[in-house]
């Protein structure tokens, strides 16, 4: 009878795991957000849902759900590019310590003042609803295939990685304080706090070097290569937790440096990890589904809606604008930030913790919890596109995806990258000559395979649509094959029409010729002769990046393209959208109406 009930469990999970990839292939096309997808599964599978499966081991929930979360976090700093940490390593930072505190003190207070939890209490239910959920920033903002402005994009990526160790470290401190079992005191809480997170980020950086050194040095089949890379981030995360130290913020860094460093088998442990995360976000968000009793959070309904309101439309916005503030974000890309602060798994793994520890009121936490990420996911994920769009902050698709194949290089000094690319069907590469084509420096082009023959190069005169083309290049370069062998993309969405503003000139254009024809005003004698690309750097006060907007005598100069560290196309947008809605024009309509 145990084995049979063991193969009706494996028939079971499996199953709801392929109804997860079809319901979440159908949802796509209604812009559903697929973590919501998995979760209303796993509730329609529970005890309330058709499946009538009766699941409330809290226990498992918090072994699955911290391997889960591991896996996705170090597969989140696999694919960070070194380049976005950069640009966004600072505010992400401010964001993930400063801006969880004070999201975490203002549903506090409106916890403790509002609905009538004690005072740890209710810091505990603004801890563990605190952070952003990584799972959900990556999948929404990535898989939609969106392209954000890239500053804005790597803040949420970056804090969603690096602000989890931040809340599951303040859900833990209020936990112990509220059980009294360790006899922590308020004055060991800094010194917790910087043991966590400085042994976290130390073992996470000298474990990632530590695994890329490792993997140069033995020789492995294949397929080996990815299981060593899993096991060992799995032992670096257990063995961080063991030291009382954040595993989770080690597996992140870990994944950043293994992802930005040349080793054997890269890959193969991407293409592995890509599936692997995939796979255990939709473990976690069944799981997560089957834990929850539907009929059990109606009396904790009323106040976790409260909550969810003030976490969406207070805690989160105010946190946010202060966070940022030193870091010259506006007010739109403020406005984006504070609204996709989606939550995910997150708060409902930290939510298991008090149930776990045998708090009173832990099955009120846990509901909050719960209906919280429902409406983040529902709300907010629901609406990022149109966000993003409203906002001005989608950035125009300058090309469809390219299929490209990477082939792996064996050993160490290599600074060259091989990819097979499949020529699409009007890609700029078809208006060439074959001996003309515009290849990236210190690039070439190996082999032309077209129908299962490889072409001779020395006679080929043009490539042609589904032609496989072998390049070799720095991997830096690579980006540059992708525009060239892919279909120019014409987006269909009226909000991206100029996106980058009405007409476009070079960075190399003098500022002064600019404001003569279209600033209004006096504009600085000091900035005339310099070119755009300077005058833009200088008002940013920062590296710019695609998407970046400067004001300047009643229009916007928008980045339009770069090369390297340097603009080298600038947008101009006449009628900015702050002149047509903001404050200033109402002014002056008002002026004018009374002459």
């Amino acid at each position: 009878m145990v084995i049979e009930y063991l193969h009706h469990v494996i028939f079971g999970a499996a199953l709801m795991v392929v109804l997860s990839i079809f319901a979440g292939m159908l949802s796509s096309r209604f812009g559903a957000p697929l973590l919501l997808v998995f979760l209303g599964l796993g509730m329609l599978a529970g005890e309330d849902g058709i499946g009538k499966i009766h699941f409330d081991d809290f226990g498992v929930a918090y072994l699955v759900g911290s391997v889960a979360l591991a896996v996705v976090l170090f597969d989140g700093g696999l694919r960070t590019h070194l380049d976005a940490f950069r640009i966004a390593a600072w505010p992400s930072l401010s964001l993930a310590t400063f801006g969880v505190l004070i999201t975490a003190g203002i549903v506090g207070l409106v916890a403790h003042y509002g609905l009538g939890f004690g005072m740890l209490e209710s810091l505990l239910v603004g801890a563990i609803v605190g952070s952003t959920d990584a799972a959900a920033v990556f999948f929404l903002l990535n898989v939609r295939g969106m392209q954000i402005q890239k500053r804005v994009a790597s803040t949420l990526e970056v804090e969603s990685g690096i602000n989890d160790p931040m809340a599951i470290f303040l859900t833990i401190v209020c936990i112990e304080l509220l059980s009294q079992k360790t006899g922590m005191t308020w004055r060991e809480i800094p010194w917790e706090f910087l043991r966590q997170m400085a042994g976290g980020a130390v073992i996470g950086v000298v474990g990632g070097f530590a695994l890329v050194w490792f993997i140069n040095r033995v020789d492995l089949a294949s397929g080996l290569y990815p299981i060593l890379t899993i096991a060992y981030v799995m032992a670096l995360f257990g063995g961080a937790q063991s030291l009382h130290c954040s595993g989770y913020l080690a597996a992140y860094l870990a994944g950043l440096i293994v992802g930005n460093r040349r080793h054997k088998g890269k890959q193969l442990i991407v293409r592995f990890h890509d599936g692997l995360a995939w796979l255990m976000q939709i473990v976690m968000f069944l799981m997560l589904g089957l834990l929850v009793t539907p009929h059990k959070l109606l009396p904790d309904l009323g106040p976790a809606v409260i909550v969810a309101a003030v976490l969406m439309l207070v805690a989160r916005p105010v946190a946010v604008a202060l966070s940022l503030a030193p870091f010259g974000f506006n007010l739109r890309e403020i406005a984006f930030v504070s609204w996709v602060g989606l939550r995910g798994a997150v708060p409902i793994f930290l939510a298991t913790q008090p149930v776990l520890a045998g708090l009173p009121q832990s099955q009120a936490y846990f509901a909050i919890a719960f209906v919280v990420v429902i409406l983040s996911l529902g709300l907010q994920g629901w609406t990022i596109a149109a966000a993003a769009r409203f906002l001005k902050l989608e950035l125009p698709v300058a090309s469809e995806e390219n299929e490209r194949v990477g082939i792996d290089l064996p050993g160490e000094g290599i600074d060259r990258d091989i990819a097979a690319f499949r020529v699409a069907e009007k890609s700029p590469a078809l208006g060439y000559l074959f001996h003309e084509l515009p290849l990236p420096r210190r690039a070439r082009m190996l082999a032309v395979i077209r129908e299962g023959t490889v072409m001779q190069r020395e006679t080929l005169e043009h490539l042609e649509a589904d032609d496989v083309v072998l390049c070799v290049a720095p991997p830096e370069r690579m980006l540059q094959f992708d525009r060239l062998f892919a279909a120019r993309a014409v987006s269909t969405r009226p909000a991206q029409a100029g996106v980058f503003g009405e007409f476009t000139v070079t960075g190399d254009q003098p500022f002064g010729m600019i404001a003569d024809y279209y600033c209004q005003g006096a504009m600085p004698k000091d900035s005339r002769e310099l070119p755009l690309r300077q005058f833009i750097a200088k008002r940013l006060r920062r590296r710019p990046v695609v998407g970046d907007r400067v004001a300047v005598g009643g229009i916007e100069l928008v980045v339009q393209s770069m090369v390297g560290n340097d603009v080298a196309q600038v947008g101009i947008e006449l009628e900015p959208a702050g002149s047509r809605f903001g404050w200033a024009a109402i002014k002056q309509k008002i002026t004018g109406a009374f002459g």
